[in-house]
């Protein structure tokens, strides 16, 4: 035991074999006889469907709240009644819209229906993004690791700043002149 604290741990099974000889022996038989998971296994996630098997979320962006329901399928994006095409003219928002199943690989592997309310297209196209981020996740939770690095699941907490008064917009004074 003394030769291994002198070891660098390099991975998970270091670690286990390090715990586990730290153990005492009548531990070790408690645990054998209980049935119950050890506690340092880590939990596996189960994937969260409706009884339809689409797995929902909710992004927002802005004042952009989306809805939207994600189920295998042929890569059909549905926003509020219409083809993404429609409803998002321009190709920016779209490529927006497909970033999370070009992060982790999965075009065209699945069907989006989503509803989308308040403000502008960007926060409503940046609102689906990260609604399908979510449901991704809810779908599939081993996801999770590479839409996080991506930046997908966090929630952009950017807002417009309010108009104070006497300023004609956020910041924007009045000109004025030296002479």
């Amino acid at each position: 035991m003394a030769d291994k604290k002198d070891e660098k741990i390099t991975d998970l099974k270091d670690i286990a074999s390090a715990v586990a000889e730290t153990k005492s022996a009548p531990a070790e038989a408690a645990e054998e006889n209980s049935e119950a998971a050890p506690v340092d296994a880590p939990v596996k996630k189960e994937p969260k469907l409706d009884k339809f098997g689409r797995a929902y979320a909710t992004g927002r962006r802005k004042d952009a709240v989306a809805r939207v329901w994600l189920k295998p399928g042929t890569g059909k994006v549905t926003v509020n009644g219409r083809d993404q095409g429609n409803y998002f003219s321009r190709n920016t928002h779209r490529l927006i819209l497909n970033q999370p199943f070009l992060v982790v690989d999965r075009v065209g592997q699945f069907d989006i229906i989503c509803t989308v309310k308040g403000g502008g297209l960007s926060g409503q196209a940046g609102a689906v993004r990260h609604g399908i981020s979510r449901a991704l996740e809810n779908f599939e939770p081993t996801l999770r690791p590479s839409l996080k690095k991506a930046g997908m699941m966090t929630r952009d907490d950017r807002i417009v700043e309010r108009k104070k008064v006497g300023k004609h917009k956020a910041r924007r004074t009045k000109q004025w002149a030296k002479r």
